[in-house]
């Protein structure tokens, strides 16, 4: 960021945060000892090097959707979209079109176009019950042993929840950096991914 742009921003009333503003911008940052990449589920070994911090980016570029549903790729997709697996009036649940290096992954996505802190408390009230379904569904498959279920949000103002399946006995997958191992997994076959997301959707109709 250049200092006209930082001049800008303050012009605007947009400062980083005591906290962004106490960061080592540009400095190096030291891999901690005893910290993540000394746990046995760290995918990676050799030596690493922890990128600086770049500078803040203020105001924050708008999510996919931030101006409405007009604009909102999840408002685009019909529930005859053939990515779609599942859904009801208010929740749908989609596949993966692409195989990915895990057993299952699906996506939960609200109907309505909303983001989690804005989800009506009828919605809200049905977030849970939904989640036990899906993970009901991608358990069902077998061979399963947790469904970690995880929400950022960085890219998109719709609410979707990923949901992925860490396989029976790969301990070394568990915990945080199971995205970061299906990055590095060989890809489910399509014929087996087209299946399983198949039998996702026949548990996730027969569950009520």
């Amino acid at each position: 960021m250049t200092d006209n742009e930082r001049a800008a921003d303050r012009e605007r009333g947009v400062e980083p945060s005591p906290f962004v503003r106490s960061l080592p911008i540009g400095k190096p940052l030291e891999l901690p000892a005893g910290g993540v990449v000394g746990w046995d589920a760290f995918p990676l070994e050799g030596e690493l090097k922890v990128k600086a911090l770049a500078e803040p980016v203020l105001p924050e570029p708008p999510r996919s959707g931030e101006d409405g549903p007009e604009n909102c790729r999840a408002c685009q997709r019909e529930i005859d979209d053939p990515d779609v697996l599942w859904a009801d009036d208010h929740w749908m649940v989609c596949r993966f079109a692409e195989p990915e290096g895990l057993p299952a992954a699906v996506m939960l996505f609200s109907r309505g176009h909303y983001d989690l802190a804005d989800l009506p408390a009828e919605r809200a009230a049905e977030l849970g019950p939904v989640c036990q379904r899906v993970e009901r569904a991608i358990k069902s498959l077998g061979g399963i042993a947790r469904v970690h279920i995880n929400r950022w949000g960085d890219g998109a103002a719709h609410l979707h929840l990923w949901f992925l399946a860490r396989p029976e006995g790969m301990l070394q997958l568990r915990g945080t950096f199971l995205p970061l191992w299906a990055e590095f997994l060989p890809k489910v076959p399509e014929d087996v991914w087209a299946r399983t997301n198949r039998q996702i959707a026949a548990a996730l109709a027969a569950d009520s």
